[in-house]
């Protein structure tokens, strides 16, 4: 899976400092060395790939499997079963968190060892390598991710070389609360008391009384971003540009993108509880904006922000699945 590469390369372990008052929580995000960072998964809450990995198998919206004794015995029959009990133990199959255990370990060692996990074989690697060209319109889409008056993508989305050299990732393993439509096709939220609020719950534990934290989720790497069928944490977006229109017009057209609440009002950041909708980044560029103002990007611009993109993606990488297709 494209959308799988990289994650795992410098992912830092998770950190954060305690939340102030929203406000000055978003002051001192804008200006601190140490906002929450790092972690596996879209609130941060896996430390390890083998904990991440191991996570689907009994989540009842992926894999689904009743308890960890149905995963035991379908490895148990499974054809690779005599290699996993020469390389675990021969007695890992009989205890069934013993078998969920070495699953995530397995796979952690293929994501961190197979040089498909990490390929770095885009147009834009060759580009930085001097193997390649990037057209004009790519070229203007670069400089519209990098300016920090204008999409401001780069603040978080890093695209600069690292300082040995290495090729970027597109992240800074930091936290985002950017109010993100809230998503209809989810099951979960066809209960109007739902909230998926990333760092601080439900379905991370430990940062529930940060309130501050409460609707930020991880910056994603943006590396074979073109691949993907879905955008933001709740798959509220299901094409690259309808993603990147929301994020430069969030706040000059917000009646495009939000329903209007009981008072007949637009009802921004709707996905989040009206009490924590003040923990939305309205500080950074080009998020700072109000109705009727024009846009950081026109159509022009979005159209050279999506052939940059492009470039992303990697040369063996496929493109993303229709909407609705299985």
């Amino acid at each position: 899976m494209p959308s799988l590469r990289y994650t795992l390369l410098h992912v830092p372990l998770w950190h954060q400092e305690r939340a102030a008052s929203r406000m000055e929580r978003l002051e001192e995000l804008a200006r601190s060395d140490n906002p929450p960072t790092g972690g596996l998964g879209w609130d941060g809450r896996f430390n390890t790939p083998a904990a991440q990995a191991a996570f689907p198998l009994l989540n009842p919206d992926e894999m689904a499997n009743v308890d960890a004794e149905r995963v035991a015995s379908a490895v148990r029959n499974a054809p690779y079963a005599a290699e996993f009990r020469r390389v675990f133990g021969e007695h890992v199959l009989e205890d069934p968190q013993k078998t969920l255990a070495a699953i995530g370990t397995a796979v952690e060692r293929f994501q961190f060892e197979d040089q498909s996990f990490y390929p770095f074989s885009s147009r834009f690697d060759q580009w930085l390598d001097g193997r390649a060209t990037l057209t004009e319109a790519e070229q203007r889409g670069l400089a519209l991710f990098n300016d920090p008056a204008r999409g401001n993508c780069a603040s978080c989305h890093l695209s600069q070389r690292g300082a040995d050299g290495s090729h970027p990732i597109f992240t800074d393993f930091q936290f985002e609360a950017l109010g993100v439509p809230r998503n209809s096709e989810l099951k979960a939220n066809r209960k109007a008391g739902y909230y998926d609020m990333g760092l601080c719950g439900p379905v991370r534990k430990d940062q529930g009384s940060e309130r501050g934290f409460c609707g930020m989720f991880r910056t994603p790497t943006l590396r074979n971003v073109a691949t993907r069928g879905a955008f933001f944490h709740n798959g509220r977006f299901h094409s690259l540009r309808e993603a990147l229109e929301f994020y430069v017009e969030r706040d000059t057209n917000p009646e495009k993108w939000y329903g209007k609440g009981p008072g007949g009002r637009v009802e921004k950041f709707d996905d989040i509880p009206a009490a924590l909708r003040g923990n939305v980044d309205v500080v950074d560029e080009p998020l700072t904006r109000h109705p009727g103002q024009a846009p950081a990007w026109n159509a022009r611009d979005i159209d050279d922000v999506v052939a940059f993109l492009k470039t992303l993606t990697d040369a063996d990488a496929k493109g993303p699945v229709p909407h609705g297709s299985n």
